[in-house]
């Protein structure tokens, strides 16, 4: 099926739906390095870029009348910054705010369908008007903010519309929900917003995937009746079960779909330890050791035997403390690039372009590559089994 790829910064939405069976007919993107991460990974073959048309652009500045009627899909993860813990939280006040493009995007193409992602910050209650102000546009593409219009005169029109019953015009069936990616296994608590719209001529009923993983099967897996200390080869005097846990956490209650959480340990067990002098000559491509990690109030790193902490850009250079690796012996130290994307789920080959600081933002603001896989599957099924879908390819 047939997408365009909107603000894709070093890919991780992208490639996730690539691996759903989604071919884009043009990616987008205006940060000059993950320009060149696409583009290195493109050079070298990577199976998914091989054929992306990146255009190195601010959206603001691209036409999409073009592909009017013609795509499957259109996806991307909107500039969170104004809306991140850790940016400067003006929402509709920050230049940076790049939904309206979003829904330009929609207006002007008429996709079958539309994913977008952005941090879990846009669902806080001092956002909360704004989140459904974004639905709602969503929703109505067409009904477009007039010049002399403030966003709140604008969102009141668009709800008298909404209320009014009337279906002329291009409209959207939209749903949100915050997804943990650790639910759908990866081994990160990552929490983000997606929003989802099938055209409503479509007719098309859907709703998000069912969580893979859980906390309470990996509380199981490391009681004494589970196998995750036999499966990492860890000595009984360095294991510490869950048994008073796993009473409370019958395994019934998860069911036998439902796998473990994924820990950081799963992720990186198979990685020698970074300081080694091998790897500091680069033996595996971004595993570097990388100095300066110390413990700080309220930045005190990942434990090995829990999915990471979300991953942080920073606002300001260096992410802060939070990129780094506790272990059991107290000591710690930052996570490498290639820690770092397995975590976000990038395949090994897969590398980033810059310093150490500018590859961890990059992977600081991806979407996990596995769960957008998840979330662009579900949607190219219901496209493909709905008899009111025009293009399936």
């Amino acid at each position: 099926m047939r997408s365009l790829e909107l603000f894709a910064g070093a890919g991780g939405l992208g490639l996730g739906l690539h691996a759903a069976g989604f071919r884009p007919v043009g990616v987008i993107e205006r940060d000059a390095d993950c320009c060149t991460t696409i583009l290195e990974n493109s050079k070298r073959g990577a199976k998914a870029m091989r054929a992306w048309k990146l255009v190195g652009s601010d959206v603001c500045e691209v036409r999409f009348t073009a592909f009017e009627d013609k795509l499957d899909l259109v996806s991307g993860g909107p500039p969170c910054q104004p809306f991140s813990l850790g940016g400067k939280h003006r929402a509709h006040e920050d230049s940076r705010d790049m939904f309206p493009q979003a829904v330009r995007a929609v207006r002007e193409i008429r996709p079958s369908a539309f994913i977008f992602e952005n941090v879990k910050g846009l669902t806080r209650d001092s956002f909360r008007n704004y989140f459904e102000y974004i639905k709602l546009q969503l929703q109505n593409p067409e009904i477009v903010q007039r010049k002399s219009e403030s966003w709140l005169e604008h969102f009141s029109r668009l709800e008298r519309s909404h209320t009014s019953g009337l279906t002329s015009g291009l409209h959207y069936r939209v749903v949100a929900r915050i997804l943990n990616a650790a639910d759908f296994g990866v081994p990160q608590k990552r929490e983000r917003v997606f929003f989802v719209g099938f055209r409503e001529n479509l007719g098309i009923e859907w709703n998000f995937p069912k969580a893979t993983h859980s906390r309470d099967a990996l509380l199981w897996d490391q009681s004494s009746q589970g196998t995750y200390w036999d499966r990492h080869n860890i000595s009984k005097s360095h294991r510490f079960y869950r048994d008073r846990d796993a009473e409370l956490t019958d395994q019934r209650l998860f069911g036998p779909m439902i796998r473990p959480w994924r820990t950081v340990r799963d992720a990186i067990c198979d990685l020698p330890a970074p300081e080694t002098t091998k790897n500091s000559n680069g033996a595996i491509t971004g595993h570097r050791f990388q100095p300066g990690a110390r413990v700080y109030q309220g930045h005190t790193g990942s434990v090995l035997d829990e999915p990471a902490k979300a991953l942080k850009a920073g606002v300001h250079g260096v992410p802060g403390g939070e990129n780094m690796i506790a272990h059991p012996n107290g000591s710690v130290r930052y996570f490498t690039m290639r820690e770092a994307a397995r975590l976000q789920t990038f395949p090994d080959e897969f590398i980033f372009m810059g310093s150490w600081s500018e590859t961890m933002r990059q992977l600081g603001n991806a979407v996990p590559v596995d769960l957008a896989e998840v979330v662009g599957r579900s949607v190219r099924e219901q496209l493909k089994t709905s008899p009111n879908t025009e293009r399936v390819q």
